[in-house]
């Protein structure tokens, strides 16, 4: 679930595109869509009381103009103790920076913060420090589309301790994905329908990277309808995990509901993924 949004989603001061949060220590979807909400919601309290807006981004996460970049982490695991769970153990952090959008002429702009600019190197060196402080199990475009050697050691430095997606730099593509495969690029994949255009491709795309043990993360897009479609491929593949936007929107909770319908359709044969989704 998208909580804080950011980057080019949001008109505030943070530069990362998506704050996200995974209840995943739960013994159905119903029971971790639950957690998601009740954290959401007692995340909308805290912010109100420090006075920031509640107002919401492109993908119904909060909007608000923060300190910095990490407070958006501090704020979410203030979110997620206050509402009763345990950061880590109940709901962990799932980020998508798409630093794509801050890569200028070689380097990675924060272009909305302190204007400050960062190599290759020090964004790798920043993703590590994240990784070590807070309870991130999910890293998307970490570093720019087309940063590949940027890529090659994020993942030498990550890619067996967190799930490192590739959204921008593959695009569902699984020509790009095989290439990818081959020089070692990240440990998973973003899959979106519409980003290569067809359920056959998409499907060709899953079946590559299941073959070479990479994760398929299913997304949404900014610019959604409440079609669920994404949730029947969801379960159908075994991807295991979404991302689908906040706890509010309508073209967001569809997704949900549609969720809750399988589930019960699947009675006793359903299995939440929870934690196992997720690369390790």
């Amino acid at each position: 679930m998208n909580v804080i949004n950011g980057g080019k989603h949001a008109d505030n001061t943070v530069d990362f595109q998506e704050f996200m949060i995974a209840p995943h220590n739960a013994p159905s979807f119903a029971e971790a869509i639950r957690m998601g909400m009740e954290t959401f919601h007692v995340l909308k309290g805290i912010l109100k009381k420090k006075g920031y807006s509640t107002g919401v981004g492109d993908e119904g996460g909060f909007a608000p103009n923060l300190k910095s970049n990490v407070e958006a982490v501090e704020v979410i695991l203030e979110a997620i103790t206050k509402a009763g769970y345990k950061p880590s153990e109940d709901i962990s952090i799932c980020l998508d920076p798409a630093t794509s959008e801050m890569w200028d002429d070689g380097k990675y702009l924060f272009f909305k913060s302190d204007k400050s600019r960062k190599t290759s190197d020090e964004m790798v060196d920043l993703w590590s420090s994240w990784i070590r402080e807070y309870p991130i199990i999910l890293l998307e475009d970490g570093m720019a589309e087309n940063d590949w050697e940027g890529w090659k050691a994020l993942t030498n430095e990550l890619g067996m301790t967190v799930e490192l997606v590739g959204d921008d730099i593959f695009c569902t593509n699984p020509k790009i994905l095989a290439e990818g495969i081959e020089k070692g690029i990240g440990n998973s994949i973003l899959i979106k329908v519409n980003q290569i255009g067809t359920l056959t491709e998409t499907l060709d795309t899953i079946d590559l990277a299941t073959k070479h043990n990479y994760n398929c993360f299913i997304s949404h897009r900014s610019g959604e309808t409440e079609d669920t479609t994404i949730c029947d491929l969801t379960v159908a593949t075994g991807a295991g995990h979404i991302k689908t936007g906040s706890g509010c929107r309508s073209e967001r909770v569809a997704k949900f509901n549609q969720f809750l319908r399988i589930e019960r359709q699947l009675g006793n044969d359903a299995r939440f993924a929870g934690r196992k989704a997720f690369k390790r």
